[in-house]
C-alpha cells in the first residue's frame, strides 16, 4: 500500500503541538483544529451515514475545512469520491491498525485547511485507489472527469515489479511531468507525504530514515518551491526529529525552557508596534509567530545563546500593498530598525510567490526582534503557495474552483484539453525552475542518474533573473556561468556557443552570473561545434552538465580539452605552415618610401607596421637601415626621450603596403581556415601568421600581410570581423619593442 503508516500513538520523536502551532498559529489560519483522531475517525468512516442525499460523517470535518475558503462550493463530488473510495478501501487496514480510508481522509483535510478547491479534493480522496484497489482510471474518469484522473494518475506509484530498483526515482519522474501540465498532483503529494510522516512510527528504524532523507532532499526542496511554507515548515521539523535526535531534543528543551518564562520579549515589542500603529491611524493585527523547530536550531548555530526574541518574529498583516510600506515607515520612525535586516520581497517577490516585508527593530537590552510585514493575501499565499491560488484552468467566474469540465467525461487529451479559444491551457502557476527540471529530466540517461541530479538541483535553493538583449528573461540557480545561460536558452545547441558579453562587455563562458545581469551569447555557425571539456567545470544547471557529458559520452577522445577551444588543435599547425610562404628566405617585399637619408635601406616597424596614408617618422638603426614608424606608436615617444635622431620620411608613389593585424576570437573548429580564406578573397596575402596558445576560449591571431593597394586595408579588415567567432580585429600597437619580423 501507498501509505508508510503507523499507530500515532506508538512512541516515536514527533514534533508536538507548539510545534504545529508554530507553523501556523490558531490566530493567524482562519480555523485551526487539532490532530485527527484516527481510531474515532476509522470509526465513522466505517458507521456514518452514506445516503445519497446526505454527506457522510466521516467528511464532515473535510467539508467544514473547504467551506471555510470556498462557501459556494459544490460537495457533491466530494461525497461521491468519499463513498467510492471507503467501498473500494474497505477491509483494507494501515500497519497500525486503523481502517485505511483515515489516510486519504487526513490528506484531503490537510489540503482543504490550506484552501484547496474541490478538484483536488475529490482526487484527493481518491488518490490511492487506482494504486490499491480494483478502481480503474478509467472509472475515475467516467465518474469524476478528466482532470481529477489525471490528478489521480499523477501521484500513482510505478509498480516495483515492473521497475525494480528504479521504481522510485522514476515515480518521481513520472509526477514530475504530470506536475508539469498540473502543479495540483504534487500538492497531493506533498499533503500524502506530510500525513505519512506524521505516522512513521511503527516503522523498522532503517525504514524512518530512508524515507526521511527522500523526504529532506526531495520533497521539502518541492514544497519550498511551490511556496507550501505550510506543509515545508511541518516536514522539516518531522525529518529533523527521525533523523538528528539529538539535536532536536536539545532544541525541544530550549523551547520549553523559554515558554516557561515569565516575561516576554516579544510581547512588549507586540504592544509597542500595536499602540505606534493605533496612532498612525493603520489598521493591522499584530501577531506573535513562534519559530518551529529547524528554525530555532539553526538561529541557535548561527547565533550561539539564545534570548527570548530569537524564539519567534512578529507578524504584521494589513489590507492592502501601500499599508505595508505604511507599517514600515511607522516603525521605522518610532523604534529603532536594523537597517541591514531589511529586504523588500513584495516589490521583488521570491521565485516561489513569497512576498513580504522584513525587517527588525532593537530593543534597548540589545535584543533583535524580527518583523514581517504583509497582506492578508500575501500570508495565504506564503504559508499555502500554489494550492492558495486554486485551479489554474478555472475560468474568472468560478471561484470554487469546481470548473466545468470536472465532470466532463468526453476529455481524452489531459487536463483541460476542451478550453479555451486559442486550443492552449498554459498553467500560469508552472514556475520557471519547473520548466527547466522538465527540459532536463528528459535527457537523463538512466534513473540513477536522474535521482542524483535532481536531488543536487533541488538543493540550489535560490533562483536568479538574467536578461537577454531582445528583452526576454532567463530563470538560473545562484551560482550559474555563461555556460548554463548558454544551455538554457539554446538546449543542445549550445554546443556552438563561442562567447559571451555580459552587460555589453566581452566575458568568460565561466563568469558567474548575477541576479539582473544582461548576458548576448555568441553563437558560431559550424554545425560540427563541440564542446569543451573545461564547460563541466563551469556548468551549474543538470541542463548543461547532462548535455555536455552526453556528447562527451558519444564522442570519445571528442571535445577540446582544458584550455583549449573547440577547434584549436586541427588549426594550430598552421603558424608552422604558413610561416615560410612568403618567399626565400621569409623575408617581406619592402615598401615604398623615400628618406632624407639618400641609399639607406627602409624597414616598416613590426610594433604598428605603418601603410598609406598613415602618419610616419624614421630613425636610423644599425647597417645604415631607417625603421619606419606610425607617429603615434609608443616606440616612437620612447625613442625621442632617449634622444634619438629622427629622419624624415615620405610614403612613394606605389600604394602596396605590408601590415600586421591582430584578431580576437573565440575558440571553433575551421575558425582559421574561415579566416585565411576571408583574407584572400579581401586581395591579402599572407607573408607569416601565429595563432598563442588559447586562453578561457579566446584565441589571438597575428597576421603579418602584404596588400597590392592600402586602400583596401579597411575592407580586409571588415571581412575579418565577420567571420563568425572574430569579435575584434585591430593593427598592433605593442607596448615594447617588437621582435624582428622575418
Amino acid at each position: 500500500m501507498s501509505a508508510e503508516a503507523t499507530n500515532p500513538s506508538t512512541p516515536v520523536p514527533v514534533v508536538p503541538t507548539a510545534a504545529t502551532a508554530a507553523v501556523a498559529p490558531a490566530s493567524v489560519r482562519r480555523k485551526s483544529r487539532p490532530r485527527i483522531d484516527l481510531r474515532r475517525l476509522g470509526r465513522a468512516a466505517l458507521l456514518g451515514p452514506t445516503a445519497r442525499d446526505r454527506l457522510p460523517d466521516a467528511i464532515g470535518h473535510v467539508v467544514e475545512a473547504h467551506r471555510a475558503h470556498h462557501p459556494d462550493a459544490d460537495l457533491e463530488p466530494l461525497r461521491r469520491a468519499y463513498v467510492l473510495a471507503e467501498s473500494s478501501h474497505r477491509g483494507q487496514m494501515r500497519k497500525s491498525g486503523e481502517p485505511y480510508i483515515t489516510h486519504p481522509l487526513a490528506v484531503t483535510l490537510i489540503l482543504a485547511e490550506l484552501g484547496a478547491e474541490t478538484t483536488t479534493l475529490t482526487a484527493s480522496l481518491l488518490h490511492d485507489t487506482v494504486e490499491d484497489t480494483e478502481v480503474t482510471l478509467d472509472q475515475v474518469r467516467e465518474q469524476f472527469g478528466e482532470e481529477v484522473r489525471y490528478l489521480v494518475d499523477g501521484v500513482t506509484k510505478l509498480e516495483k515489479v515492473d521497475y525494480g530498483a528504479a521504481a522510485e526515482p522514476e515515480t518521481f519522474r513520472k509526477m514530475l511531468v504530470a506536475t508539469g501540465s498540473d502543479v495540483r498532483v504534487m500538492s497531493i503529494k506533498l499533503a500524502d507525504r506530510l500525513h505519512n510522516m506524521r505516522t512513521l512510527g511503527v516503522m523498522r528504524r532503517e525504514k524512518q530514515e530512508r524515507i526521511a532523507g527522500v523526504t529532506r532532499d526531495v520533497l521539502i526542496p518541492l514544497a519550498e518551491r511551490l511556496g507550501v511554507q505550510a506543509l515545508k515548515t511541518e516536514l522539516e521539523d518531522l525529518v529533523f526529529a527521525i533523523l538528528h535526535p539529538e539535536e532536536y531534543e536539545h532544541t525541544r528543551e530550549l523551547i520549553a525552557e523559554n515558554a516557561a518564562r515569565t516575561a516576554d520579549p516579544l510581547a512588549v515589542v507586540a504592544e509597542e508596534m500595536r499602540g505606534v500603529l493605533r496612532e498612525a491611524g493603520i489598521s493591522a493585527e499584530v501577531l506573535i509567530r513562534p519559530r518551529h523547530f529547524v528554525s530555532v536550531h539553526r538561529v541557535a548555530r548561527k547565533r550561539g545563546q539564545l534570548r527570548g526574541a530569537d524564539f519567534g518574529r512578529l507578524l504584521v498583516l494589513v489590507s492592502e500593498d501601500a499599508d505595508c510600506y505604511g507599517v514600515l515607515g511607522e516603525l521605522h520612525t518610532c523604534m529603532t530598525p536594523v537597517v541591514s535586516e531589511f529586504k523588500d520581497f513584495i516589490a521583488v517577490p521570491k521565485f516561489n510567490l513569497y512576498q513580504s516585508l522584513h525587517t527588525a527593530v532593537a530593543r534597548p537590552d540589545g535584543q533583535v526582534v524580527e518583523v514581517l510585514i504583509r497582506t492578508h493575501q500575501m500570508h495565504k499565499v506564503a504559508e499555502a503557495g500554489v494550492v492558495a491560488l486554486g485551479n489554474p484552468y478555472a475560468s474568472g467566474t468560478d471561484a470554487s474552483g469546481t470548473d466545468a469540465t470536472a465532470t466532463d467525461a468526453t476529455a481524452t487529451d489531459g487536463p483541460g484539453a476542451d478550453d479555451p479559444a486559442d486550443g492552449e491551457r498554459a498553467d500560469p502557476t508552472r514556475p520557471g525552475w519547473l520548466s527547466r527540471l522538465l527540459e532536463w529530466q528528459q535527457a537523463a540517461p538512466d534513473p540513477d542518474t536522474f535521482w542524483s541530479t535532481l536531488r543536487e538541483d533541488l538543493a540550489q535553493d535560490r533562483e536568479i533573473t538574467v536578461f537577454r538583449p531582445d528583452g526576454g528573461t532567463l530563470g538560473l540557480p545562484e551560482g550559474a556561468s555563461c555556460v548554463d545561460a548558454a544551455y538554457g536558452q539554446y538546449g543542445e545547441d549550445a554546443h556552438a556557443c563561442i562567447g559571451a558579453r555580459v552587460n555589453g562587455r566581452l566575458a568568460r563562458l565561466s563568469t558567474v552570473l548575477k541576479d539582473g545581469d544582461t548576458v548576448e551569447l555568441l553563437m558560431g555557425q559550424d554545425p560540427a561545434s563541440e564542446p569543451s571539456r573545461e564547460w563541466l567545470e563551469h556548468a551549474h544547471t543538470p541542463a548543461a552538465r547532462i548535455a555536455i557529458q552526453r556528447w562527451l559520452t558519444t564522442h570519445p577522445g571528442g571535445g577540446a580539452p582544458a584550455g583549449e577551444p573547440a577547434g584549436y588543435r586541427a588549426d594550430a599547425d598552421f603558424r608552422e605552415r604558413r610561416a615560410h610562404e612568403s618567399g626565400p628566405g621569409g623575408r617581406p617585399q619592402g615598401a615604398d618610401v623615400r628618406t632624407d637619408r639618400p641609399g639607406a635601406a627602409v624597414r616598416l616597424a613590426g610594433c604598428c607596421t605603418p601603410v598609406p596614408p598613415d602618419e610616419i617618422t624614421g630613425f636610423p638603426v644599425r647597417g645604415g637601415v631607417v625603421t619606419v614608424h606610425r607617429v603615434e606608436c609608443v616606440a616612437v615617444a620612447h625613442m625621442k626621450s632617449r634622444g634619438r635622431t629622427e629622419i624624415g620620411v615620405r610614403w612613394g608613389e606605389s600604394t602596396a603596403c605590408r601590415v600586421t593585424l591582430v584578431a580576437e576570437s573565440f575558440g571553433r573548429r575551421g575558425l582559421l581556415a574561415d579566416l585565411t580564406e576571408a583574407i584572400a578573397l579581401a586581395g591579402g596575402d599572407i607573408v607569416s601568421a601565429t595563432v598563442e596558445p588559447p586562453s578561457e576560449q579566446r584565441v589571438r591571431h597575428t597576421y603579418t600581410l602584404q596588400l597590392p593597394d592600402a586602400a583596401g586595408l579597411p575592407a580586409l579588415m571588415r571581412a575579418m570581423r565577420d567571420v563568425p567567432g572574430v569579435y575584434d580585429v585591430s593593427r598592433t600597437q605593442n607596448q615594447t619593442p617588437a621582435p624582428r619580423l622575418p
